[in-house]
């Protein structure tokens, strides 16, 4: 895609993502590697339902402002995951309200915080690490995200939100939407006071990773 297709994507996933409640406020961020190497990502304090593609922020592997308004300060989590994978054409972070939920509820196994029972969880998200509870912007989070960021497509950071990877724009976006379903579902069993049935490990192996 060229840089004004990246540019018009972007807001118009982000638009949708705010018009269907998986953000509000000026929560969440996104961006997307050109073919360059170069990424675009959404400025500081953005909401995602009022993006402008002129105005996105176009940055470099160091962090250097190439041209449009000041990157979101997590912008710097971005660059360590394209860092560590070279992969990943798109990242979308949100503070969708279920998947937040999720990371904040104590006992959550830390390898892969839900255990498998739809097959699409499985094929675009698991295993889905939860990375440790981290300040907003600070250095330590950006650091423990890098640290997971090879291990997984998508990361649930523990008392903020998700974060997922994807080839393309859409694709992440996709994985989000995927991640927030899964964890509205589990909530819905869990109120329901019906027991979960998880798939097992032959259903499991059966199943491919799709992007």
């Amino acid at each position: 895609m060229t840089e004004k297709e990246v540019r018009e994507e972007m807001v118009r996933l982000g638009a949708s993502l705010f018009e269907r409640g998986l953000t509000s406020g000026n929560g969440g961020n996104m961006s997307a590697r050109l073919e360059d190497g170069t990424f675009i990502a959404t400025p500081t304090r953005s909401s995602l339902g009022r993006l402008r593609a002129e105005r996105l922020s176009h940055v470099n592997l160091s962090g250097e402002l190439l041209d449009g308004d000041r990157p979101s300060s997590e912008c710097a989590f971005h660059l360590n995951i394209y860092k560590a994978r070279p992969d990943c054409g798109a990242i979308v972070h949100l503070h969708s309200t279920h998947a937040t939920a999720l990371a904040c509820c104590e006992g959550l196994d830390p390898d892969n915080v839900i255990k498998p029972f739809t097959p699409y969880y499985v094929m675009q998200i698991a295993p889905l690490p939860l990375v440790p509870y981290h300040k907003p912007g600070s250095q330590a989070l950006f650091d423990a995200i890098a640290s997971y960021a090879p291990k997984a497509r998508c990361l649930l950071l523990a008392n903020h939100g998700l974060v997922t990877t994807g080839a393309s724009l859409e694709k992440a976006v996709n994985k989000a939407e995927e991640l927030e379903e899964t964890a509205r579902l589990f909530f819905l069993l869990k109120g329901s006071g019906s027991r979960i049935k998880y798939l097992s490990e032959q259903e499991i192996s059966q199943l491919k990773p799709i992007d």
